[in-house]
């Protein structure tokens, strides 16, 4: 008797269920071993996995024809990945290196921007291999601040970015400087040359669905064994594997420090670094558990190099506390309500790497500790 087809599977309603009963045991995930068990962890545990299927959805079906490409988002206000950046506004578009490509943009004022090329997810061991990477500073823009820029495996003469025939998605990071006052930038991409028109195909669909809860729990699975190497340095902020970083996704032109913080609610954390000199910007954050930055909507969970107050010899002292510390400690960031999570801390083109202090200070002390240095 012939193998039933993945199409056949999806007609007979076969598929469907597989699907279901896959997603049911992704919930495994926030039961792991090395997951805290506290409340509020557990419960953002299984809203994540709901943001995550939201997104599955979105990158696997919706937005996954790249021969007739469209920009979307896998990280932003509700719902997130990996430290996702507060001060970023990200853009995901599905492509194939064996066709050709032009991105037309304006720059908009934002302050960094970075557009790559990439091959493979997190469904796939969490290896997404960079397959080409440009800035915005490296193209030519007119005085309008318009600009094209060609995408292809093969290369062009002036604005391109490289691809190889592996490559399967591409990604853009804005950073801002202060996200209320700076100006995105606007971005569109078509394909070049499509070889058939954009419709629903049952065996394609099928495919598709079959790799949304890989995604899911790919993405969910890959954090979590992060944050159990995190864990080896709770409350410390040292560099990270930089490969580990840019198999995930990173971008190479920035350097991480990702970690672990763990607080009673009496305590405060601490953190101390002098920011390099030459340094076009550097953030921290707060995330929760599942590496889902805090809501930066409605608490202060970032601070970066243009809005943090220095210290009269350059350096920078920041804390991480539940609640305001007051007027002498202008660069708080507030826990929101969590005892425990992920944090890091980047710095972007960056030529030197200082390191960073951190301790755990009762808020009692924490005045003491400030006079003590």
């Amino acid at each position: 008797m012939a193998e039933t087809t993945l199409e056949q599977q999806l007609l007979s309603g076969e598929l469907w269920n597989i699907f279901c009963d896959e997603l049911k045991s992704a919930g495994q995930q926030i039961l792991a071993e090395g997951v805290p068990r506290d409340a509020l962890t557990r419960a953002e545990g299984y809203r994540y996995l709901t943001r995550l299927l939201r997104l599955g959805l979105e990158k696997q079906i919706e937005f996954d024809d790249p021969q007739h490409p469209q920009f979307y988002s896998l990280s932003h206000e509700t719902a997130k990945i990996g430290n996702d950046n507060p001060d970023n506004f990200y853009q995901n578009c599905a492509v194939d290196g064996r066709h050709e490509y032009r991105i037309r943009g304006n720059r908009g004022s934002v302050d960094y921007l970075s557009i790559e090329t990439k091959a493979g997810s997190f469904a796939g061991q969490g290896d997404m291999a960079p397959t080409g990477h440009v800035e915005i500073d490296e193209l030519d823009v007119d005085a309008n601040g318009d600009f094209e820029l060609m995408v292809s495996a093969t290369e062009y003469p002036g604005n391109w970015l490289p691809m190889t025939e592996a490559t399967d998605n591409l990604l853009v990071r804005q950073t801002f400087k202060d996200r209320a006052s700076e100006r995105r930038a606007e971005l569109s991409i078509e394909c070049l040359n499509p070889a058939r028109d954009a419709q629903l195909r049952p065996a394609e669909f099928a495919a598709q669905l079959q790799a949304v809860v890989p995604f899911v729990s790919g993405t969910a699975g890959l954090f979590h064994q992060w944050m159990q190497v995190f864990s080896e340095h709770i409350n410390q902020l040292p560099p990270n594997d930089q490969a580990m970083c840019l198999r995930a996704g990173g971008d190479p032109s920035i350097y991480y420090h990702n970690s672990y913080w763990r607080l009673g609610p009496d305590e405060a954390l601490v953190v101390e670094f002098t920011p390099p000199q030459q340094c076009r910007t550097w953030n921290l954050q707060l995330s929760n558990y599942w590496m889902e930055s805090l809501d930066y909507r409605y608490h202060r969970v970032c601070v970066n190099k243009h809005n943090a107050v220095a210290e009269a010899d350059g350096s920078v002292r920041i804390v991480i506390a539940g609640g305001n510390p007051g007027a002498d400690y202008p660069n708080w960031l507030d826990t929101a309500g969590h005892g425990n999570g992920s944090m890091l801390l980047r710095y972007v083109e960056a030529q030197d790497k200082p390191p960073v202090q951190t301790r755990v200070v009762p808020l009692a002390e924490l005045r003491a500790d400030l006079l003590a240095r």
